[in-house]
């Protein structure tokens, strides 16, 4: 039951199982990096809202025009 309501196409979350050499967390790592160097690190920022507001509009902004489908190569242990 839970593995046909994980593979069903029309759920916008979709789950990718990362190889065991793999970390998750360095792709988290590169996209704060991302974030930190194009906007948080000479920002002026007047409050939180501004401040949300400001990394809301990086993430849609990102995810137009560089965000890319990641292409797993890896092939496993031969």
């Amino acid at each position: 039951m839970i593995a046909f309501f994980l593979n069903d196409p029309s759920h916008r979350v979709v789950l990718y199982y990362t190889p065991k050499h793999a970390s998750w967390m360095n792709q988290v790592e590169i996209w704060l990096s991302i974030l930190v160097r194009k906007l948080l690190k000479r920002g002026n920022f007047t409050s939180l809202d501004d401040l949300r507001d400001q990394i809301l509009a990086f993430i849609n902004y990102y995810n137009r025009t560089m965000a890319k489908p990641m292409k797993w190569t890896y092939m496993g242990i031969v």
